[in-house]
Parts: C-alpha cells; sequence; structure tokens
C-alpha cells in the first residue's frame, strides 16, 4: 500500500499536452505529482472523488503586471488564482519594478505598478531577496523592462533616443539581471518612455539575451496601421541578439485595421520556419493601460478604470465626463491624469482568429491596482474554456489547457511545470468543463470564476470557492530552463 497527501479519484485528466483527456486517479506527495493511473491501492491524507471533473495543470498566466501584487498580501492573488492560475509572468511592456529605485512616482504606464513607495528594487537580486523571504501565492518568472532601465539611466530625458554609453549602462544592468536570475527582457516601444528607442538601441540592450538563452517579450511599437512593420522589428531584433521572440498581447487596433490579423499571423507563421517566435493574447476585444491622449480617437468608446484626480470617475466613459464636464475629451483625460482606462478599440474576429492560431498563448495582461480593472483580471482563463472552447467551440478543451499550461511552460523555460506526469510539480486545478465560466464583466469586473472547484500551488490547496480568497502562500520564484 502506497501512502500519499492528497489523492484524487474518477478525474478527467487533461495533461497540459494537448493530448486527449482520459479517466484516472492522481496522486501527490509533498509539492510534487507521484503516480497517475489506476492508484486504487493507494491511501491518502486526502482523497478527493472528482466525480468526473477535470484536473489540470495550474494555469499559467504569461502576461501580467502581478509584479507588485505578488509581493503584498497572498489575498492580493485571489484574482488569478481563483481562475486556476498557479503561474504569473511578471515584468512586461517594458514595466519592471527591479532593477529601478524611484524617489518620486514614476511616469506612466511605470506607475500602473504604484507609487515611489514601490520603487525600491535596486537589483534583481534585492527583488529575488523579497520574494524568498516572504514567499508569495503562486509561482512567478520576471522579465527586466526595457522602461525601467531607461529611467534608471536616462533618468527623465526619455524623449530622445539612448547615447552609446546609455546603452551600454543598461546592457550591463540586464546582464546582471539576468545573471541574478531574471527570464529575459520586455518592451514597450508604443510607450513615451520607451519610444524614441530605435531598433538599434533595443538591440544593443540586448545583446546578452543570446549568452542566456533568455527571451526577448515585445509590446510592439504600433498595434494599429504599422502592426506589420512593428512585427518585423521585433523579429529583427530577435535575429540580430540571436533570441527566441514573444509577441505580447497581439491584436489589431483600431477599425481600419480590423481584419488584419490574416496578415499578421501569416507573417508570424512565415517567420516561425527560420525564428523561434510565439506570441500571447487575452479573450477580449478591449485593451486597458494608462489613460493616454495621444490615444483617444471620436470612434474610440473608453472607460476609466481609475484617476488619482477624480476617483468617482473609475467606470466612467470618458465621453460621459466629457459632457458632463462641458470639454473634450482630450481636456477631460488631461484632468482626470493620472489614470487609466479601457478602449474598446478590438474586432472580435480578429480575437478569435489570434486565439485560435496554434503559436498563440493566453496572458490576461490585468491591471491588479486598478479601482475597476478590465474584467480580464479576473475573468481570462475561464472565459477562454468557457466561452470559447466549450460554448463557441474554437478549439477543443485540451488545446485551450494546452494554450495556458503546456505551451508556455515550454516557451518561458518552466520547468515540470504545466504538465500532469510524475515527477511534476503538484501545481493543479480541478475545474467543471460543464460549468466553468468567467463571471467578471466592463461593469462589475471583480467577480470570481464559476465552475472553478479548488487549486493547488506547489502541492498546497491555495483557494476554493468556499474560502473566497487565497488561504496559502505556496508560490516560488522561478528561473527559466530552456527546453534544449
Amino acid at each position: 500500500m502506497k501512502h500519499a497527501d492528497t489523492l484524487f479519484w474518477n478525474v478527467l485528466l487533461i495533461d497540459g499536452s494537448g493530448a486527449a483527456p482520459a479517466h484516472g486517479d492522481l496522486a501527490v506527495v509533498g509539492d510534487r505529482i507521484a503516480a497517475i493511473g489506476d492508484l486504487s491501492a493507494w491511501t491518502a491524507a486526502r482523497e478527493i472523488d472528482g466525480g468526473g471533473l477535470a484536473l489540470g495543470p495550474g494555469f499559467i498566466d504569461s502576461h501580467t503586471h502581478d509584479d507588485r501584487a505578488i509581493l503584498g498580501d497572498p489575498a492580493d492573488m485571489t484574482c488569478k488564482v481563483s481562475q486556476g492560475v498557479t503561474t504569473v509572468i511578471v515584468g512586461n511592456c517594458g514595466v519592471s519594478l527591479a532593477p529601478l529605485k524611484s524617489t518620486t512616482r514614476p511616469v506612466a504606464p511605470l506607475d500602473l505598478l504604484g507609487d515611489e513607495s514601490w520603487w525600491v528594487y535596486g537589483s534583481f537580486a534585492a527583488y529575488a531577496a523579497r520574494l524568498a523571504a516572504q514567499p508569495p501565492a503562486v509561482n512567478a518568472l520576471a522579465l527586466v523592462g526595457h522602461m525601467s532601465l531607461r529611467v534608471a539611466v536616462m533618468g527623465e530625458e526619455l524623449d530622445r533616443e539612448a547615447r552609446p554609453d546609455e546603452i551600454a549602462a543598461m546592457r550591463a544592468l540586464l546582464a546582471q539581471a539576468l545573471d541574478e536570475g531574471a527570464a529575459g527582457f520586455s518592451t514597450g516601444l508604443a510607450y513615451p518612455p520607451s519610444r524614441a528607442a530605435t531598433t538599434a538601441e533595443v538591440s544593443g540592450i540586448a545583446t546578452p539575451l543570446a549568452a542566456h538563452d533568455a527571451l526577448y517579450v515585445t509590446h510592439l511599437r504600433d498595434e494599429g496601421t504599422r502592426v506589420v512593420e512593428a512585427i518585423e522589428e521585433a523579429l529583427e531584433i530577435g535575429r540580430t541578439v540571436g533570441c527566441a521572440v514573444v509577441l505580447s498581447h497581439h491584436k489589431c487596433a483600431l477599425r481600419e485595421n480590423f481584419g488584419r490579423s490574416r496578415d499578421t499571423l501569416a507573417l508570424i507563421e512565415r517567420s516561425s520556419a527560420a525564428q523561434r517566435v510565439d506570441l500571447d493574447a487575452y479573450p477580449y476585444a478591449a485593451s486597458s493601460t494608462a489613460l493616454l491622449v495621444e490615444l483617444l480617437r471620436d470612434d474610440l468608446p473608453v472607460q476609466i478604470t481609475w484617476s488619482l484626480a477624480c476617483p468617482e470617475a473609475a467606470g466612467r466613459m470618458l465621453a460621459d465626463i466629457a459632457d458632463e464636464w462641458g470639454v473634450d475629451q482630450g481636456e477631460t483625460a488631461r484632468r482626470l491624469q493620472p489614470a487609466g482606462a479601457v478602449y474598446f478599440s478590438m474586432d472580435e474576429g480578429d480575437v478569435r482568429r489570434i486565439l485560435a492560431h496554434p503559436r498563440t498563448m493566453i496572458g490576461s495582461d490585468g491591471l491588479p491596482h486598478d479601482r475597476l480593472p478590465h474584467p480580464r483580471l479576473w475573468g481570462s482563463f475561464p472565459r477562454v474554456l468557457g466561452h470559447y472552447a466549450r460554448d463557441v467551440g474554437l478549439f477543443p478543451l485540451e488545446t485551450a489547457v494546452h494554450k495556458m499550461t503546456g505551451m508556455p511552460a515550454h516557451v518561458f523555460g518552466l520547468e515540470d511545470r504545466g504538465v500532469l506526469r510524475p515527477g511534476a510539480f503538484a501545481d493543479l486545478v480541478l475545474f467543471d468543463p460543464a460549468t466553468v465560466i468567467d463571471r467578471a464583466t466592463f461593469a462589475d469586473p471583480v467577480q470570481a470564476a464559476g465552475g472553478i472547484a479548488e487549486v493547488w500551488v506547489n502541492g498546497a490547496s491555495a483557494y476554493t470557492p468556499e474560502a473566497g480568497r487565497v488561504t496559502a502562500a505556496a508560490g516560488r520564484l522561478l528561473r527559466r530552463r530552456p527546453a534544449l
């Protein structure tokens, strides 16, 4: 008779590989999966009769801004763990808490992570030490942000290309962070603090990625009219540096670009024959970031998610506030600063086409510190499982699970994560394929998903609907282990 800490009977095992599900049993000992199959000879401290519920690897959120959230109360990560997320990729869009110290509130969008009280990590090692001292609710893999490096080296002079000595200084900071455990380098070239950076600047900073077999992860310079050129720039950087590329939250924004995902996905597919390129997407036709005046258009509905100057504006449409104040939307946005917003800028057909592409992972891109956040923060993963896989039939359930487990584990080099097999870490989610669904809406976004029965992080039970919050801090800072 063999003994486990936790034993699952009669569950539908979805192993994360994309293979068809199979009914069986699974045993957990410590933080690892010990056995899978017919485990009728086993006993356990806790035995769970799945009754046909699905058991999958814990979901990997391939694009987050949880850099600060994982440092706080474990309950701060209920937005993710309640969806089945057990691992988050942080430091995206050129925005990372480390390595940057600041005594003043940083410029947008760096301030999406918080005011100056959070910008205290002058090295990646310091950030890693904080997570080691106070383990997070979920596992995390961290990137270093270009925007953070620019501010650290260039100060407030961000509206110009970096000088050669500044590029060298940023390159040294990146190399140090990679030595200390960072998994790659991210950019957000569409944002003002990085927009003046040339392709040569980015490539010059990113040189250490090749030696570390690390990733270049990018919020493209343009996701609208020049999206094809922006993808080509990202691919050029990957070739110049000699590293894999991940295209963040891929989209074709603004009405005149609806349908262009046919062209962008064809380009990505052609390029993948010569270099490693992957992408992530969230399952909504609206984006969210800082409220930026330059993004506003008369045909672009915008909803406010937070405003320091006018907190009561959260949840309201910008156009309605403008009408009430008797000024145009640009002036309204200026009066609300600093602030965040949702932009209803995408086409549902493009969203579905991108989600269905075989190289697309699922990333929420949620902003956990917004007062009324985009519903993707609480709903992305159950929405893919329930709405797009089950109800729309965009892809089979096992494909949906693969896009949020085995695929990102491979792309980001997460060893023994994202799969159900003996020896893998026991990051697990038990859910009902018939009822799993997102409940978060644009009007009421802070809503836990339906159909998630329980979630485990490294073998520890971390969430149940009955508890309604994260109940364990069993996460770890992970290091990238690239596949051979």
